[in-house]
């Protein structure tokens, strides 16, 4: 996600209250930081004062109980602004320059212009006069969940991508059933301590030392909920919408004709596990809300593992990883066959935990497996599973339609921390005397001879499907974040400045680009698309690959220099919703659903080009996990999954057919080494 260069958000209707707001704060400013290193006692939401003693047998239930009660931000985050229709034209004209021919580009032009004087003019006016009647939302939101759950396609390799947790540093914790034990309990924990209002907002702190303390928290907590945003701004701290969190747990997407289904029912209490194909279920919460215990959720796993059931010969999990309607339509076949109940329970467990009985080092067996796996051992309808192999490595895959990466990264951060700091089984732990023969359910399902056809040639289908994905990493160690920052260059920038150099090495064009920013600042706020090729970027890629004897040291420098300016802007237009591709998007939207002819302007072949994007990424780095994942966008384009870590970058590339990931990988590689080459001030080899 893309934060570190966030400003300040822009004004919104609290203005009239910012005066009162600064005032309280900096009263109390001097009062805070000179608190800062005493023992603060957090308040519950119901008035007590509670410490936060580990061994208090409030933390067998909860993660941890937050000051600031976990949606105290939420009623006063600003609304994501929609762009001025000029600004927009004005950035998709700049977008589009370095991808076209001059003529090319002046037909463009024109098209622009006319849309923003005429047709486009009606439509955003329209666009923005249904925002103001919709002010508890985004303009956005509904739109884009609908994008998801109208997409036919099936799930698998399209919308599930996955993140890989690193192992415990105690190898001793990743044995399979020790690590699963304890990340169930931990999620268990997490989905608590979010329902019961005690998870500590989501906040990105540009000075932490300041608005990080428990002195902070203590007095924010005060300011009313309709205020509270505005307090955090003052002091450089941005709460983040947390409404995705509600998605979380109890979900599954099902498949509907037309337009899948969003579904959560917060009464469930069990955990659907999936070993060999086979489902299993058993309750992780009792009756009363209270976690089971651990050892007993130990008890019931390792009952699970000992199972000698073989594989089911037609494993119902192909039939999720089937195109959405074909599914919607077995499904219903599925339930006239006498499997409401089972179907019921797996769409309302808490969540999926995956167990895999292959044992994998191998890191790019590793992405294959928690992307897909053979697609007998996963439901990829569910909001998202855990994945642990036979020698703990673990991951989670996950249901895009609900949520974006901020959200699984906050899910996985506290579940690593948890898991790591405060396991509730070791080694060692006995397991309970647990009667798990009858605490955990096999599902049977009924199978007719058409349904049994149908999970055949899913099966068929799914395998052709993901034979034709290669993977390959880059692992760049000459140099990383530090030296780049310590060069007043953005890392971000150079990192995107050597997929599109890579990919005018090996193919000689300049590429459409396309990286995922949050804007998550903002109420039900998504995500906004950096545009990352640029005119500067094509000017400096070129330098670079084909006249570099032409440059000197410092001329190839200033380049670097203007590309890393240039993609610093477009990350803070992008993280304030000042992108252009989502409002074009929702005015094409507006458009379709009032049953207009569809302008000229989407019709255009340049418009069509932008949008077919070659070169899809997204910035994964956290200290929870080790590397994400993810396919193209485009059969003939590629997935970049990078991590910019302090000395090193790492870059997990997807590809079909139609392009050649090794290849590539080495000429992004080539391209780091010229950039990093550049910015020590030697010459281009």
């Amino acid at each position: 996600m893309y934060f570190q260069n966030v400003d300040q958000p822009q004004e919104h209707s609290h203005r009239s209250h910012q005066h009162v707001m600064a005032n309280l704060i900096r009263m109390r400013l001097h009062w805070a930081v000179g608190e800062r290193n005493r023992v603060f006692t957090p308040r519950l939401p119901d008035g007590s004062w509670q410490s936060y003693s580990k061994n208090d047998g409030w933390q067998s239930e909860y993660l941890h109980r937050s000051i600031v009660p976990t949606m105290h931000y939420q009623k006063s985050l600003p609304r994501l602004p929609i762009p001025k229709l000029e600004d927009t034209i004005r950035r998709y004209l700049a977008a589009q320059r370095p991808l076209l021919s001059d003529d090319d580009y002046s037909k463009t032009e024109k098209m622009a212009y006319e849309f923003q004087k005429g047709v486009g003019k009606e439509l955003h006016s329209e666009l923005v006069a249904q925002d103001k009647k919709n002010k508890h939302t985004s303009y956005i939101s509904a739109l884009w969940l609908n994008m998801y759950l109208t997409q036919r396609n099936s799930l698998v390799l399209n919308f599930s991508p996955f993140m890989a947790l690193n192992l415990d540093p105690k190898p001793e914790y990743n044995d399979q059933l020790v690590r699963s034990t304890n990340m169930v309990v931990s999620a268990v924990r997490l989905m608590k301590t979010f329902r019961a209002g005690f998870l500590e907002p989501e906040v990105f702190h540009l000075n932490p030392a300041k608005s990080g303390t428990d002195a902070f928290k203590s007095l924010i907590r005060w300011v009313p909920p309709s205020l509270s945003s505005v307090g955090a701004y003052l002091m450089k701290a941005y709460p983040l919408d947390m409404s995705q969190f509600y998605h979380m747990f109890n979900s599954t997407r099902i498949p509907r004709h037309g337009r899948d289904e969003l579904f959560t029912d917060e009464k469930g209490r069990h955990l659907l596990v999936m070993r060999k194909g086979n489902m299993y279920v058993f309750d992780v919460v009792d009756r009363d809300g209270n976690l089971v215990k651990p050892a007993e959720i130990q008890a019931h796993l390792k009952f699970i593992l000992s199972d000698q059931t073989p594989a089911p010969a037609f494993p119902l999990s192909f039939l999720s990883t089937e195109n959405r309607d074909v599914w919607a339509g077995l499904r219903e076949k599925l339930l006239a066959a006498g499997n409401v109940k089972a179907l019921g329970l797996v769409d309302s467990a808490l969540f999926c935990l995956c167990f895999d009985d292959e044992t994998l080092h191998d890191p790019i067996q590793v992405f294959h497996n928690l992307l897909c796996g053979d697609g007998c051992n996963r439901w990829y309808d569910k909001s998202f599973s855990f994945i642990v192999t036979k020698n703990g490595r673990a991951g989670i895959q996950f249901e895009h339609s609900w949520a974006d990466g901020l959200t699984i990264f906050r899910l996985l951060n506290e579940i690593f921390k948890d898991t790591t700091e405060w396991p509730q089984v070791s080694p060692g732990s006995q397991t309970a005397a647990a009667d798990s023969a009858s605490a955990v359910t096999k599902l049977q399902f009924k199978l007719n001879a058409e349904l049994e056809n149908s999970i055949s040639k899913a099966k068929e289908k799914f395998q052709a499907a993901v034979s034709k994905l290669t993977i390959d990493i880059v692992e760049f160690k000459k140099g990383g974040k530090e030296m780049l920052r310590m060069n007043k260059l953005s890392p971000d920038a150079m990192a995107q400045l050597a997929f599109q150099m890579g990919f005018l090495h090996q193919y000689g064009q300049t590429a459409n680009s396309y990286e995922a920013s949050s804007t998550a600042k903002f109420l039900h706020g998504r995500t906004e698309t950096i545009r990352s090729t640029t005119i500067h970027t094509k000017r400096c890629t070129h330098a670079f690959v084909h006249q570099a004897n032409q440059h000197s040291v410092q001329e190839l420098r200033g380049m670097l220099d203007e590309c890393s300016r240039y993609h610093k802007q477009l990350i803070k237009e992008a993280a304030v919703g000042q992108g252009f591709d989502r409002h074009l998007f929702a005015m094409q939207h507006l458009a379709t659903s009032k049953g207009l002819p569809l302008p000229a302007f989407y019709q255009d072949t340049a418009y069509s080009t932008m949008n077919h994007n070659i070169l899809s990424s997204s910035s994964l780095t956290s200290p929870a996990f080790s590397f994400g994942g993810f396919t193209p966008m485009v059969p003939d384009g590629f997935g970049l999954g990078y991590s910019i870590h302090k000395e090193w970058i790492s870059c997990f590339i997807s590809s079909y057919p139609a392009r050649n990931v090794t290849e590539f990988q080495r000429c992004v590689n080539k391209s780091l080494e010229g950039i990093f080459s550049v910015v020590e001030g030697k010459l281009l080899r």
